[in-house]
């Protein structure tokens, strides 16, 4: 047993063993346990706060970008309420010019027939004047003939016009 390499492991375990428990050297590897174990529940406690936080931070960006979300679709309908009135708008204007270019034209073709139909009776008068004049002067002879062509002339020129 003596001459079995084990024996003398098992021997050299137990006395560093031994001289481990005089120093006190368990103390001081169970002390840096205890370290390690605070400092890695800090670890966690932190990132656990962390973990929160971010949470926490998440949920506002979401409510904000809900918030911004809903006012740009309230712009969106606000401009297209509003291109719908100028649209509406620009129509009735539009309406209203046509009417009046409309109505002017109107005015003037009615002018314009006035005034053909007035120059087609002073062309008639005109024409039916001269004839008389040449038909009475043929027919009528002397002082009797001519008084009588210049009064008919007037008085066709004044009824006529």
């Amino acid at each position: 047993m003596l001459a079995e390499p084990e024996f003398w492991v098992a021997v050299a375990f137990v006395i560093l063993m031994g001289v481990f428990a005089y120093f006190g050297i368990h103390r001081t590897v169970l002390r840096a346990l205890d370290h390690r174990s605070e400092r890695i529940k800090a670890e966690l406690d932190d990132a656990r706060q962390l973990k929160e936080d971010a949470a926490k931070l998440l949920a506002e960006y979401k409510s904000r970008r809900a918030a911004a979300e809903r006012e740009a679709e309230e712009i969106v309908a606000s401009a297209r309420a509003e291109a719908e009135r100028i649209a509406a708008e620009a129509k009735t204007r539009m309406e209203d010019y046509v009417a009046r270019r409309t109505k002017t034209a109107e005015n003037k073709i009615a002018l314009a027939e006035a005034q053909a139909l007035a120059d087609v009776r002073s062309a008639a008068a005109n024409a039916a004047a001269e004839a008389a004049s040449v038909i009475l002067s043929q027919t009528v002879k002397g002082q009797i003939a001519e008084d009588l062509l210049a009064k008919g002339i007037a008085e066709a020129r004044q009824k006529l016009n």
